[in-house]
């Protein structure tokens, strides 16, 4: 009998799942230095942004989910 697969807590806290199963993760390049970075710009950042296919099937494994 093998021993059931544990969820990656560090990614737990970085990525969720969106209705439709995408993956989403914050947006880089928002956490310090914001004085220089325009108001349009820290407004875009805020939104987050989708996992890229190259690293989407890592996340998810680190998460349990299927696929």
């Amino acid at each position: 009998m093998s021993s059931k697969q544990k969820t990656h807590k560090g990614a737990k806290k970085r990525f969720r799942v969106t209705g439709s199963g995408k993956l989403r993760r914050k947006a880089q390049n928002r956490e310090h230095i914001r004085e220089k970075k325009s108001s349009a710009r820290l407004r875009r950042l805020a939104r987050g942004a989708e996992v890229s296919a190259a690293d989407d099937s890592h996340v998810r494994k680190q998460l349990g989910l299927k696929g």
